[in-house]
């Protein structure tokens, strides 16, 4: 395998390979999910500091409460002050109201939260705001009491504790979330590279290299592949594998059968000249008055004309590509006359019907579907038939034209290889080739010939042609 091969099966984390997408898409599914769990705990751990703050302002207030003794102000400020709240408004159905407070107490509550009335959403949202610094430094924190029952308890307290706290947890959380993340994508990654990502790999590269070069053998790990146990990935290995097999097979009997078609060529080219001169001299013989010698002409002159035959479809079917093809309205009606023309002189007993519309115009090469029906139809002459019939049809936008006759029909072994080049055509003299130029021919029109039925009532051919009339 050459490098630039070997440099496709790199395993790559980042780019446009499959193995780095999967292994991002799944670090970033993991991470959504587990932010999606673990954001909640930012909104309970603002509401619990919340909550915690108003349970130590009712301790602080239980004793004046129960026993109704006067509050001393400055034992009372120290008290508030290690319990994180500025103020405390106590009220009680019945009772006066108690508020304590300490001098760091603001005079109007910024914001006042009631956090029995919040949904872990919301709280979770304004603990997101708070981390990001958009949260007032000082609330009122309002919750009904323990007990009587119908109190409340309002408390006054410093935010910048909860907000150092929710980013220290925050930063936390995220850091756990990413190793989390990480680590479970590396583990699900690890699976589907080996089940997925790898295999995809290997057909990638194996499909990459035969592209380059369709003729050198897979040095991939297809065959690997291909051995695995059975599962859509193996097959697919195996089918693929087989498939190039077969391509590469096909490959090397065309280069050889194009380097036939060459030789033949140029053999036909000197073999056609040798022939010509036959023929001249064929000719000459014809006027000698010696019977013998005119019995062997009429024997020898059709036998150079069936080799010269051969040799024209011979270096018709070699020719590399398809065949030219120029196109101009033809009248299709006026083309199968001249065609029935051709043939009709070969047996004067065969009647042609002629059903083709004289108004059907088609866009085709007139000499190229001249020879086609001539030779469908030479063929049904020969083969016994006694009434050739032509005509057309319509479907969707293809014209088909169909040669029809009421012959034997084709044998069995003649069918297994109707469009072959060089097999038996069922008759003495054949060449193997006049139906599989014709199909060549009606397929460079973009259409096809078929052996639409055959059998002791007759045989008939289809020719499909895509073309609108004109």
């Amino acid at each position: 395998m050459n490098p630039g091969r070997r440099k496709r099966q790199r395993f790559e984390l980042f780019g446009d390979s499959l193995s780095g997408r999967v292994l991002w898409v799944t670090v970033a599914v993991i991470l959504g999910i587990e932010l999606m769990v673990l954001l909640p705990g930012l909104g309970r751990l603002r509401n619990d500091w919340m909550w915690e703050r108003i349970h130590k302002a009712e301790l602080l207030i239980y004793v004046p409460v129960a026993t109704g003794t006067p509050v001393d102000p400055a034992l009372y400020g120290q008290m508030l002050k290690n319990a994180g709240v500025y103020s405390i408004n106590y009220a009680a159905p019945g009772q006066p109201p108690l508020r304590l407070q300490s001098p760091a107490a603001l005079a109007r509550p910024v914001q006042t939260i009631d956090i029995d009335a919040e949904g872990i959403g919301y709280g979770t949202w304004r603990a997101l705001l708070r981390i990001a610094g958009r949260g007032v430094p000082v609330v009122d924190i309002r919750a009904p009491a323990t007990l009587p029952p119908g109190t409340t308890i309002e408390v006054q307290a410093n935010t910048g504790p909860l907000t150092q706290e929710l980013r220290n947890n925050a930063a936390h959380v995220l850091t756990l979330t990413v190793i989390v993340a990480l680590v479970t994508g590396l583990l699900v990654f690890a699976v589907l590279d080996r089940l997925l990502v790898r295999p995809m790999r290997v057909i990638t590269t194996s499909i990459i290299n035969f592209r380059e070069d369709p003729e050198q053998d897979d040095a991939s790990d297809l065959a690997w592949l291909a051995a695995r146990p059975e599962d859509d990935i193996s097959t697919a290995a195996r089918e693929l594998k087989i498939m190039q097999d077969e391509m590469r097979a096909a490959l090397w009997r065309n280069a050889r059968l194009a380097a036939v078609g060459t030789a033949v060529a140029k053999i036909s080219h000197d073999l056609r000249n040798i022939l010509s001169t036959a023929l001249l001299v064929a000719d000459r013989l014809q006027s000698v008055d010696d019977p013998t010698v005119q019995r062997a002409t009429r024997t020898f002159i059709p036998a150079v004309e069936r080799a010269a035959q051969l040799v024209t479809r011979t270096v018709d079917f070699a020719r590399e590509g398809p065949p030219p093809i120029t196109r101009t309205a033809v009248a299709l009606h006026e083309v199968a006359e001249e065609a029935i023309s051709v043939v009709r002189p070969l047996d004067p007993d065969v009647r042609f019907a002629n059903a083709i519309p004289k108004e059907l115009v088609l866009p085709l090469d007139r000499a190229q579907i001249y020879r086609v029906l001539v030779n469908l139809m030479k063929n049904a002459a020969e083969a016994g038939a006694k009434t050739i019939r032509l005509y057309t049809d319509r479907e969707n936008a293809v014209t088909q034209l169909r040669v029809a006759d009421n012959g034997p029909g084709l044998p069995l072994r003649v069918q297994d290889n109707l469009f072959k080049p060089f097999t038996s055509s069922g008759r003495y003299g054949g060449t193997g080739l006049g139906l599989a130029i014709a199909r060549d021919l009606v397929r460079a029109h973009g259409g096809d010939l078929v052996l639409e039925q055959t059998g002791p009532r007759g045989t008939v051919f289809c020719m499909d042609l895509p073309a609108t009339d004109t």
